[in-house]
């Protein structure tokens, strides 16, 4: 187990000696190592050598002069043996290792680095192969083990998809060429090939009755269903064709088709339907109506989705237009006529067949009406007061009005004062297919134009008006504000009045002050039934009214002086206004516009100011002045008021202070009085009522001393019998309790008795008579036999210090009876 390195100094040759053995060193031997271990190989374990020796027929190789030849840069692996040296130049790489024990679905992935011949292979350096377990790889120097290989499980259900590496032939007999892909499908445990790679593991689809999965073929190939697939071709796999699908590699999945289910009320049309031969049918349509569940084909998609069945009540219809020519019973519809479907009715068109649009009838009241035109000729009426149905050639025509007619319905004006309309616009929307209707206010009136007739209307309110197709409202552009502009109040409706109007004037009298006059005018139409149009006949009447009067106040002020028009500004702006009645020379009451019937009945003169400042600043001191001088004349007799009213208060209040002290000293002496006699009566009822309280309250102390006694002396008796009660009732318990003891005594004792006599009576009946006798007769028979064996008559046995009756003793030995 032991080995030495020895050098010849003479010959430099090292040797090497294996014990057991004695080893002597000679004067030119040196020891170079040991005693070290011999390398010892277990059995299935191996180590591996560096420049191993080289061996000749079993036995190491020597050279010339005698040395280890040894191969250098070589490696050796040595198995199980009996352990060995290592001879010099030899070396031990790593540690002695088990052989590795290759597990069953594992495999060593093995590259030769030399050539080499294994058996009938001939293997070239960079060969890879698999050495599958299970089974112990053996090394050798020629081979490397690259990686351990572990088998893939391929579940039910999966699928490995494989690329090979290079050109080769697999384990079925498919030549493979580089860069090829395929499936391995066969569920269980897969060794992967040095010649393949892994490239994915692969789920199948799992397919139901309400979906499906769309492929497309990449290349030309036969798929698993044994069909030939063009590229680019794309097909559904259902759960008619296989429960699970798994793509193969030159499939590529689209997506996951949903099942299309319709009921007995839904229908759906598809567009490009694949036919019998499996290909689209490229701008066809077809219809499909419910019960059915179907899958789209790929190509194949729905025109607006699933649709439901068109339900018609009584009142609706559809407009339906044909898409091209067809059969429709008796009668051919040609491509583009139109027609109806009344309900009550379900329908489902046809794919030659579209529809418009759903139509119902509009009802209308007496006063509401619709706008209808007649696509065919073009002409448009107006329907009102009863409900309509659209005929196939008519449609809702629309009526469009002005932004500022639209603005005006929406505020249906009826104020009388157009000054206080809001400018702003109106959010409204019209429908514009309805008849327009504006309700006339009372006393007013609406021109309404006909573009077709050409001739206008009047209506008089209060009113109803409905425009026809053709007309349209007369709209009034009023002047406005204060002092009156022009174009400042839109309206549809002339109010006849009576009413009024207010203007500023600016005026000039002759010795040029100049004057600004606030007036207001009361007017109305006379409205002439032959001639109704000729209110209308002036647009802006109440701008052209003011100008008129304007100018006839200015002319009249012009020739008078300030301080004369001051005077009489009533007088002169009536008359200049109304005209004098050459009959009576009085002013007139009316002013009367011919071309319009407007009537001005009143002036009212509301305020007159100087429009310059020097004279306003005058007039206004002056009227200042005047108010001072009033409110001081009166400040004064409010004053002599005041003084004499006080004067009179201050003369009833001496008085009534007199009245009232006489009053108080009367009824002090009333109170001293009444005083007096309440401390008489006092002073008697205390002393009174003293005494009676000191009797009351002896008495009742005596009262109460007799009842006390009473009561403790029946407390005492009835506290002495229950004393008493309970002594007897305390003495008849422990009566009672000592005898119930003394009885439960007597009869423990009994039953005891009674167990011993049971007892001894048993045991005596178990033993037995004849037991017994024998048990008695035991001891005496002993002690006889005893000494017959011993040849004795009798013994007595003692230890010294116990005295023994020896008369006794000698009597029993005489009276023993002889055997």
């Amino acid at each position: 187990q032991m080995c030495i390195r020895d050098r010849d100094n003479n010959l430099n040759v090292t040797r090497v000696e294996v014990g057991p053995q004695t080893f002597t060193r000679q004067d030119h031997e040196k020891l170079v190592t040991g005693p070290e271990a011999m390398v010892m190989i277990p059995p299935r374990h191996y180590c591996i050598i560096q420049n191993p020796v080289e061996r000749k027929d079993g036995k190491i190789a020597l050279d010339k002069l005698n040395q280890i030849r040894v191969r250098h840069g070589d490696e050796e692996i040595r198995f199980e043996q009996e352990p060995f040296p290592l001879y010099p130049g030899e070396k031990l790489f790593g540690k002695v290792s088990p052989l590795q024990v290759v597990a069953p679905n594992t495999a060593l992935k093995l590259r030769c680095i030399r050539d080499y011949t294994d058996g009938k292979i001939k293997r070239v350096a960079g060969d890879e192969w698999l050495f599958e377990g299970p089974g112990t790889y053996i090394p050798r120097v020629e081979l490397q083990v690259v990686e351990i290989v572990r088998a893939i499980i391929v579940k039910p259900n999966e699928a490995l998809r494989l690329r090979a590496r290079k050109e080769f032939v697999d384990t079925q007999g498919n030549k493979r060429k580089a860069g090829e892909e395929w499936l391995v499908r066969e569920a269980g445990a897969f060794l992967p090939m040095v010649e393949v790679e892994v490239v994915q593991t692969i789920a199948a689809y799992v397919l139901t009755d309400k979906k499906a999965l769309h492929l497309q073929s990449t290349r030309t190939f036969v798929d698993v269903f044994g069909k030939e697939r063009k590229a680019g071709e794309e097909w559904l796999v259902t759960l008619e064709d296989t429960e699970t699908h798994i793509p193969d590699v030159y499939e590529k999945v689209i997506g996951e088709i949903k099942i299309t289910t319709l009921t007995s009320r839904q229908y759906a049309v598809v567009l490009d339907p694949v036919g019998a031969d499996g290909k689209p049918q490229m701008g066809k349509r077809e219809l499909r109506k419910g019960e059915i569940s179907f899958f789209l084909r790929p190509g194949e998609k729905l025109e607006s989705g699933i649709q439901n069945v068109h339900v018609l009540d009584s009142e609706e219809a559809i407009l339906l237009r044909a898409r091209e020519a067809f059969k429709d019973g008796e009668k051919v519809r040609k491509p583009g006529d139109r027609w109806m479907i009344y309900g009550p009715d379900d329908y489902v068109p046809p794919v030659a067949v579209e529809i418009i649009e759903k139509r119902r009838a509009i009802p209308l009241d007496e006063n509401e009406g619709i706008y209808v035109r007649d696509i065919t000729s073009g002409r448009v009426r107006m329907v009102t007061g009863r409900a309509y149905m659209l005929e196939p050639n008519e449609v809702l025509w629309e009526k469009n009005l002005p932004p500022v007619v639209d603005e005006l319905l929406a505020k249906q004006h009826t104020s009388r004062d157009r000054a206080d309309q809001p400018k702003g616009g109106v959010d409204f929307r019209r429908n514009k297919t309805k008849v327009v209707t504006f309700r006339t206010p009372h006393n007013s009136a609406v021109q309404i134009y006909d573009y077709k007739a050409k001739e206008a209307r009047v209506v008089f309110g209060p009113e109803l008006v409905m425009l026809g197709p053709d007309e349209q409202f007369t709209i009034l552009s009023l002047s406005g504000e204060i002092p009156k502009r022009p174009d400042v109040i839109k309206s549809l409706t002339l109010l006849l009045g009576p009413d009024f109007m207010t203007d500023v004037v600016v005026v000039e009298t002759s010795d040029h002050a100049r004057l600004s006059l606030k007036v207001s005018y009361n007017w109305h139409f006379e409205v002439d039934k032959k001639d109704t149009q000729k209110i209308f006949q002036v647009p802006d009447f109440v701008g052209d009214a003011c100008k008129a009067i304007a100018s006839r106040v200015r002319g009249a002020v012009a020739g008078h002086s300030f301080d004369a028009f001051h005077k009489a500004s009533a007088e002169l702006i009536r008359t200049a206004v109304f005209g004098l009645d050459p009959e009576t020379n009085e002013p007139r009451n009316r002013l009367t516009f011919s071309s319009n019937n407007l009537v001005i009945t009143n002036i009212d003169i509301q305020s007159v100011e100087p429009v310059d400042q020097r004279t306003r600043d005058a007039l206004q001191k002056s009227v200042q002045l005047a108010i001072e001088i009033t409110t001081k004349s009166q400040e004064a007799e409010a004053r002599h008021e005041a003084e004499r009213r006080e004067q009179e208060a201050k003369g009833r209040l001496e008085r009534q202070k007199i009245n009232d002290e006489a009053e108080a000293e009367k009824a002090r002496k009333s109170l001293l009085e009444l005083q007096a006699q309440s401390a008489t009566v006092e002073a008697s009822g205390q002393a009174t009522a003293e005494a009676r309280a000191r009797a009351a309250a002896a008495a009742i102390e005596g009262e109460a001393a007799v009842k006390q006694a009473q009561l403790q002396a029946e407390a005492s008796l009835i506290k002495g019998e229950a004393e008493l009660e309970e002594t007897k009732q305390k003495q008849s318990a422990e009566i009672d309790h000592q005898k119930a003891l003394n009885e439960l005594e007597v009869t423990k004792a009994k039953e005891l008795s009674r167990i011993e006599a049971k007892k001894f009576r048993d045991v005596v009946h178990a033993i037995g008579p004849n037991t017994i006798k024998t048990i008695a007769q035991a001891g005496p028979e002993m002690q006889a036999k005893l000494l017959q064996g011993l040849g004795l008559k009798g013994f007595l046995i003692t230890d010294g210090n116990s005295p023994i009756n020896l008369f006794n003793t000698a009597g029993g030995l005489v009276g023993a009876p002889s055997q």
